[in-house]
């Protein structure tokens, strides 16, 4: 682990610990990747279906193993999230001294403050976080499924979009966030925002699948725990890492071969880069599961009666463009526009029964897929402008955010593209 002698011996120290607190590590380590932060490494040959992590689940912080005299302090409803995070910030110091090892190598609020979008709006010349939730100029740069603003036109909200997981992200996020805040502050009034904010996105971008069954969440944001050394592993789509847990065990096995050297990854689900950015704080050059969604553009066709109808058979929002092209959904959802009500009925239930969809509706899908294409090139286009000005500037502040919004933006333009010449 070259660069930062301290920083390393951090890291060393960890993985003592938990090879002292009964971790089973065969044949990865982690390691430094310049650009990208930490990451797992091979460190031999690696056979397929070798298990490379045992991590007891006891090691894990959790709703469970917190003390429950602290989790009664807080009303009903507080999150599970919001009461961690408020465990990480005052909890008591003696008990949290368990993990002090793990947390000096947790990533610096710093750094979260250029990868995670939630943080842009804050200033450096004030403390606490904005209020009311706001979005500042960058986060409004953001492509639309994250931040529900467009430059080409004026989006009218509709709430059932909020339900969608992959639309709506830093709004939700931010609500999500800010009732923790609401929350942990009837019980700590005196909570600093930065210390508490950290915890609470430490945990939102490291945190692994967890349930007490005796107990389920009724959020399933909340079934969340803590993994020590498990949270070295990067993403990538479709990872050949097969994780499972058993109550006592969190296992980590590969499911390809891997040389010396290669990284190792986890996938951490079928998620596109827009919900990567907001809630880990990257996104991939290579993913498989990306998309971009219509539901803005197609709703500004529909009255509410048609939406109604839409939602009664399954059709409502979800309109998707991904590498494959442009989805089933949104060429039956352009149908409605131009088949009988009846007929459209019964191509819905049985589409191959119908033949082809209205060479309109075909014409609409192409209408609404360039629409989003030119919210892409508005975008490129303001991006480079304001890349030009902080290079004459000089102004490095921003940079690597215009930078990152500019390569997003390009992906979707591309995305956009290659779904248009699928259909021309």
């Amino acid at each position: 682990m070259a660069g930062n002698e301290e920083h390393d011996t951090d890291h060393h120290d960890f993985l003592q610990w938990a090879l002292s607190n009964g971790f089973q590590i065969n044949g990865v380590a982690p390691c430094r990747f310049p650009g990208r932060g930490m990451g797992m490494i091979a460190t031999r040959t690696i056979e397929a279906d070798e298990i490379m992590l045992n991590i007891p689940m006891s090691t894990m912080l959790t709703i469970d193993s917190i003390p429950e005299e602290f989790v009664d302090r807080f009303p009903p409803g507080t999150s599970i999230h919001a009461i961690l995070a408020a465990f990480l910030t005052h909890g008591d110091t003696s008990f949290l001294q368990r993990w002090a090892t793990w947390r000096k190598v947790w990533p610096s609020r710093r750094e979260f403050q250029e990868s995670l979008p939630i943080l842009w709006a804050e200033s450096s010349e004030t403390t606490g976080p904005p209020f009311p939730p706001n979005q500042c100029k960058e986060q409004l740069l953001l492509p639309p499924s994250a931040c529900d603003s467009w430059n080409s036109f004026s989006r009218v909200p509709d709430e059932g979009q909020h339900q969608d997981a992959y639309q709506s992200i830093l709004v939700k996020q931010q609500k999500r966030l800010y009732d923790a805040w609401a929350n942990v502050l009837s019980v700590f009034p005196n909570t600093d925002w930065d210390v508490f904010s950290y915890h609470w996105l430490i945990l939102n971008t490291r945190s692994f699948y967890y349930l007490n069954e005796e107990k389920p969440p009724a959020d399933w944001n909340d079934a969340i725990g803590l993994l020590p050394f498990a949270d070295y592993l990067n993403h990538t789509d479709n990872a050949p890492c097969e994780v499972t847990y058993d109550g006592e065990m969190y296992t980590f096995k590969a499911k390809a071969r891997h040389e010396k050297g290669d990284e190792i990854f986890m996938s951490y689900g079928p998620h596109h880069n827009d919900y990567l950015w907001v809630e880990y704080g990257f996104f991939l050059d290579q993913n498989g599961s990306d998309a971009v969604y219509l539901d803005d553009i197609i709703f500004q066709e529909f009255t509410a009666d048609d939406k109604e109808t839409l939602r009664s058979h399954d059709y409502y929002g979800h309109y998707e463009i991904t590498s494959s092209g442009v989805s089933s959904r949104v060429e039956t959802v352009a149908s409605f526009k131009y088949m009988e009500r009846e007929d459209w009925e019964a191509y819905v239930l049985d589409p191959s029964s119908s033949g082809h969809i209205p060479l309109q509706a075909t014409e609409l899908v192409r209408r609404w897929m360039k629409a989003y294409w030119v919210e892409s090139l508005l975008a490129i286009q303001r991006l480079k402008e304001k890349a030009d000005v902080l290079e004459k500037s000089s102004l490095a502040p921003g940079s690597e955010r215009i930078a990152a919004l500019l390569r997003r933006w390009i992906q979707i333009r591309d995305l956009c593209r290659s779904a248009l010449d699928r259909i021309a």
